[in-house]
């Protein structure tokens, strides 16, 4: 595949018709996180990386195809790829997913976040040079720092609300009767002119999903924190799941790629379905009315 450099955009259906689809089709609210440390790759991609320099892509490319199935969404991490020099590799990937697996939506995780011509850049970067179907940013510099962004009214803009690691309280959380997270999430509710905003809200704070839940309705969340962060999937569909049982992208990165480094591709397609069966049962207990196969 010939690595893509140039400004580029395929018409697909917009991020939230497709992630609603994966939802319906798939019966499935889980993401697979692609975050490919090179370390922890099993030794055949290790190997393929020290021959041929692609074996991080392959490994990305080969876990897709084995969950493919089983997931609404894809969301590669750019740091992964970016550290190592690898970004045309990322953009590889992404045209792969869109090439053979065109229902899926793909969520650039880079939390982007500055204003003016840089973040007019940025979203560029995002939604041109990588064609990503959504991607994630920062909204401490306020409601300027995110139009670029927003003005892509086909792609997804999944803005930072409250976080899943423990550090991040002694911002979020403060002031105690109207913190950060909550002025966020009612700031995106009003900036949503489009209809293509949704925010992250960390697995590992189930109690605080069901607060922004309470203020944005039905807009869909990001929830990373499940699996290797140790985010109780039970506590987190109660609180987080809308009217229908669904509204949520549960990702999942660590506990599915390298869920088994003997066998990795069935290995991850195990654990994926498991996590996924898991997520079905859920919802039925959430949403009885709704079939889920």
């Amino acid at each position: 595949m010939t690595p893509r450099n140039s400004i580029t955009r395929i018409t697909r259906n917009p991020f939230i018709d497709q992630l609603r689809f994966g939802w319906e089709s798939r019966e499935s609210l889980l993401c697979v996180g692609l975050d490919p440390d090179l370390e922890r790759l099993p030794a055949s991609y290790r190997e393929r990386e020290r021959e041929h320099h692609d074996g991080l892509l392959r490994f990305c490319c080969d876990i897709v195809d084995s969950t493919a199935g089983l997931v609404c969404a894809f969301k590669p991490q750019i740091a992964y790829f970016a550290a190592l020099g690898r970004e045309n590799q990322l953009a590889e990937l992404i045209a792969y997913i869109h090439e053979r697996h065109p229902e899926h939506p793909v969520i650039l995780d880079a939390k982007r976040g500055d204003i003016g011509a840089t973040a007019r850049l940025y979203a560029r970067e995002a939604f041109e040079r990588y064609d990503a179907d959504a991607v994630t940013v920062n909204a401490y510099l306020g409601e300027e720092s995110l139009a670029p962004f927003i003005e892509y009214r086909d792609r997804g803009v999944i803005v930072l609300c409250r976080t899943s690691n423990p550090d991040s309280a002694w911002l979020q959380n403060h002031p105690a009767e109207d913190p950060t997270y909550l002025r966020i999430a009612r700031g995106v509710r009003e900036w949503n002119r489009h209809g293509n905003l949704l925010l992250v809200a960390g697995a590992t704070y189930a109690d605080d999903i069901g607060r922004i839940r309470e203020v944005v309705a039905d807009m869909p969340l990001l929830v990373p924190g499940i699996g290797a962060q140790g985010g109780d999937l039970a506590s987190v569909m109660a609180a987080g799941c809308d009217r229908r049982g669904q509204g949520l992208i549960i990702s999942a990165s660590r506990s599915i790629l390298f869920a088994d480094t003997g066998s990795p591709m069935e290995g991850a397609r195990r654990a994926a379905a498991a996590l996924r069966d898991e997520m079905r049962r859920l919802q039925k207990e959430i949403a009885p009315d709704r079939t889920v196969v």
